[in-house]
């Protein structure tokens, strides 16, 4: 289960302590585009996200990585000024090795934020080592992802059991 424990679990990606993660070492965030940056039915970023894109764009490399297509990922990308990747598959590792190789990253320096155990979450502790989960912006999800849904309430009952973790208890 530990493939599915995030290093840091947050609300939101307002919510993130950006600075003790530069600290860190980290100097790319790969953020997952739907209820993790916008809902899945919106077509723009708001306001809030937009200026947190700018402020974190003087000290880190930002990427959206989203199993969506480009058709959809594309335009939240050039509204918020930062590369992309679409249709990664995750939780292969495919768009990963993508970012890696395009811009000579090493893992440590990396941190993956999104919204899912099973895909952001795996993938990432699998391809950088440091993860962020913060809960899903709404409670709408893709078709496909209503299975991931199903599969991460059972993970998480499986950490509060062993009370490594509990949903809505954030820690850092």
């Amino acid at each position: 289960m530990k493939k599915f424990y995030p290093t840091i679990y947050q609300k939101s990606i307002h919510d993130i302590n950006y600075q003790k993660l530069y600290d860190k070492g980290i100097r790319c965030l790969i953020f997952d585009l739907d209820n993790t940056i916008a809902l899945i039915d919106q077509k723009y970023v708001d306001s809030k996200t937009k200026k947190l894109f700018q402020k974190l764009k003087k000290d880190f490399r930002l990427l959206i990585i989203s199993n969506s297509n480009q058709k959809r990922v594309e335009p939240y990308s050039k509204m918020l000024d930062c590369d992309y990747i679409s249709s990664a598959l995750k939780p292969l590792s495919y768009g990963y090795r993508k970012i890696i190789k395009k811009y000579h990253l090493k893992k440590e320096e990396m941190a993956m934020i999104g919204d899912q155990l099973v895909t952001d979450i795996f993938v990432g502790n699998r391809m950088t080592g440091y993860t962020i989960l913060v809960d899903p912006m709404g409670k709408r999800d893709l078709k496909i992802t209503t299975l991931n849904r199903f599969i991460e309430r059972k993970i998480f009952r499986h950490f509060e059991k062993t009370k490594q973790m509990k949903k809505g208890e954030y820690y850092e």
